[in-house]
């Protein structure tokens, strides 16, 4: 079962803490090969929509907006979520995100959502 989740940008080394590593992007990560990336999982469909990512577009000023709307996204994939964390073995988790901004990005939503809505289900 799932008790720590971590949060780290894809450029930073990955690390044997780090246990089953998860990229929360949809896109690729530009200049990263799969063996430097080393993740477990790409879990592309959890990210923002297209749509969502383009419109905030890493502005703090729609960093409110965004997370009720990306929130909004991920209730309607709760289902493979918790089914995911059902059945992870690893006891912590690391989503893995790309963008520059520490602060506000979609990893910390995901995170947020797992953590209130995820874990009590598994």
């Amino acid at each position: 079962m799932v008790k720590n989740i971590f949060i780290k940008r894809v450029y930073e080394e990955p690390a044997p803490q780090d246990g089953y590593r998860i990229l929360v992007d949809r896109l690729w990560p530009r200049g990263m090969s799969k063996d430097r990336l080393k993740i477990d999982f790409w879990a592309k469909d959890w990210a923002p929509s297209s749509e969502l990512r383009k419109w905030f577009a890493h502005d703090p000023q729609k960093w409110i907006d965004f997370s009720k709307k990306y929130q909004e996204e991920l209730l309607t994939k709760e289902k493979e979520i918790t089914e995911f964390f059902k059945n992870c073995s690893s006891t912590t988790v690391t989503l893995v995100y790309s963008a520059k901004d520490s602060l506000h990005n979609q990893a910390i939503v995901l995170k947020s959502f797992i953590e209130n809505r995820i874990k009590g289900k598994i």
